[in-house]
């Protein structure tokens, strides 16, 4: 059977070295729940999960043709013909954990970031590799240019690693960016100490303007001129705060509401 084209329209770019597929599969070595793979492609990283015993692995592609080539190298390789961002990961996985892995095509990684979240009770480790510019911002630290609206919606739930980097040479056809595996593990916090929703708002809108104090951008959220805004973490700027002080940023806000100032 003929190679798989890599289609622009995906952003596919097929990893043709396999000492890096098989690091990247190792980054799940020590899994013990079910695994699902995010686009395996041709299964570059596939046929180094599948020889994993430990792992009962399930697959995601939305390319026809890939599909039709896994389908034939790897008869048994449980294989979803479908959109990740589309799916009901709940009817894939109707109960217990799952662990997530893949190399997500640059296009829609910061969206599947985003999924994972939405299922982060039931998602313990999601790892792969991505555009190095985004895992420099999901793992950057406050302070660094890069932290941003990823960096903290992820970090508030996930402890992240950036593991490597990957230069373009290992693609076909190569991109024009490095790529980077990364490594996200569940945090001990279950929830966090304020309305979720909100603090998601809070950081969404803190970072519209994130070189300017907060007392601009979230003015909005608490109205021109309220004396809420006089308060010391207002004169700061978003890059400047950790995952805790959003959350006690969020809570003020939602006090604010209670006390029926805002």
């Amino acid at each position: 059977m003929q190679q798989v084209r890599a289609k622009k329209f995906l952003g596919q770019h097929f990893l043709t070295d396999l000492s890096i597929a098989q690091r990247i599969a190792d980054t799940l070595s020590s899994a013990t729940c079910p695994v699902l793979e995010i686009g395996p492609g041709m299964g570059v990283l596939t046929q180094y999960l599948i020889k994993n015993p430990n792992i009962q692995l399930t697959a995601i592609e939305i390319d026809r043709e890939s599909v039709a080539y896994l389908r034939e190298w790897y008869p048994e390789l449980h294989l979803i013909e479908g959109d990740f961002l589309k799916a009901d990961l709940s009817t894939i996985f109707p109960t217990g954990p799952f662990c997530v892995i893949g190399n997500y095509p640059y296009n829609i990684s910061s969206q599947i970031f985003f999924k994972v979240l939405e299922y982060r009770d039931r998602i313990p480790v999601c790892s792969g590799m991505i555009q190095k510019e985004v895992a420099l911002r999901l793992a950057a630290k406050p302070g660094k240019k890069d932290y941003g609206i990823l960096s903290v919606l992820l970090q508030a739930y996930y402890d992240i690693e950036y593991l490597f980097t990957v230069g373009n040479h290992v693609f076909s056809p190569p991109p024009k960016v490095e790529s980077a595996v990364i490594r996200l593990t569940r945090n001990q916090r279950e929830r966090l100490d304020c309305d979720e929703q909100l603090f998601k708002t809070v950081v969404k809108t803190a970072f519209n303007q994130r070189r300017k104090q907060m007392r601009n951008s979230l003015q909005q959220l608490v109205g021109k001129g309220n004396p809420l805004l006089q308060e010391n973490i207002f004169t700061k700027r978003p890059e400047q705060l950790h995952v805790d002080e959003f959350v006690e940023l969020t809570k003020m806000i939602e006090h604010g509401r209670t006390q029926n100032i805002l």
